[in-house]
């Protein structure tokens, strides 16, 4: 864990986020504030087009807010230069979303094994890790398969493995069963309270799915750019 001193791996305070749209000013997020302590399962819930995308991105330091303060673990990433706050992302935010994203010219191992190899590891100890998450996950049988063999379910495991890679303090997740059958979504839903029980990763999910948020220890819900929480 990083900054293991600071409870709160995530904490925004009077966010807005506003967007140029031609001569006129698109209002999403209205001063928002939140703390996540670390452990912690959140749900963030909302209609379409309510912002929620928006505030994971801004929560996970892939865009700026217009106004206030947001800090992952405890620092402020206004005070970040793009490099400093690349280098912060990427030691302690992992993201999953609704569509894979896996790249379809590299193995399952590969894929979890790529934030890593970014980050600069040798390969051999990337694919060990990659190795040790496929097991985690159920899925290592399926190593050498690249992602057109998977089915929709595996891909989206082998998301959330690579999603862990880097043992981040927190991972970001926009509507992660969105695209799978029921089934299938309680089965990804139930490998995510499991890594986050022998993890201890922060997950913060944004879903339509009510029984879904039910589930979690906190729902928050965006309604006119502003969070009520549950």
């Amino acid at each position: 864990m990083n900054n293991p001193d600071n409870s709160y791996v995530l904490e925004c305070q009077g966010v807005f986020k506003n967007f140029i749209d031609g001569k006129s000013e698109l209002h999403v997020l209205s001063g928002i504030s939140m703390q996540i302590k670390r452990g912690m399962q959140v749900a963030i819930m909302g209609r379409s087009g309510s912002g929620k995308s928006t505030l994971l991105q801004l929560l996970g330091g892939l865009d700026r807010p217009t106004q206030g303060i947001i800090k992952i673990n405890g620092i402020n990433i206004n005070s970040l230069s793009e490099a400093e706050l690349g280098k912060l992302r990427n030691k302690s935010i992992g993201f999953i979303y609704q569509f894979h994203h896996l790249l379809p010219e590299f193995t399952a191992l590969e894929n979890i094994a790529m934030p890593l190899l970014i980050a600069g590891k040798e390969p051999r100890e990337a694919l060990k890790v990659a190795d040790e998450l496929l097991v985690k996950i159920g899925l290592q049988d399926r190593a050498t398969h690249k992602p057109g063999k998977l089915s929709g379910g595996e891909r989206q495991r082998i998301a959330i493995a690579r999603s862990l890679a880097t043992n981040p303090d927190c991972v970001l997740a926009d509507e992660p069963t969105g695209n799978l059958d029921d089934e299938t979504a309680e089965q990804v839903f139930a490998l995510l309270q499991k890594l986050n029980s022998e993890f201890g990763t922060t997950f913060i999910i944004v879903t339509h799915d009510p029984q879904l948020a039910a589930r979690m220890d906190h729902t928050f819900h965006l309604k006119d750019g502003l969070l009520v929480s549950n």
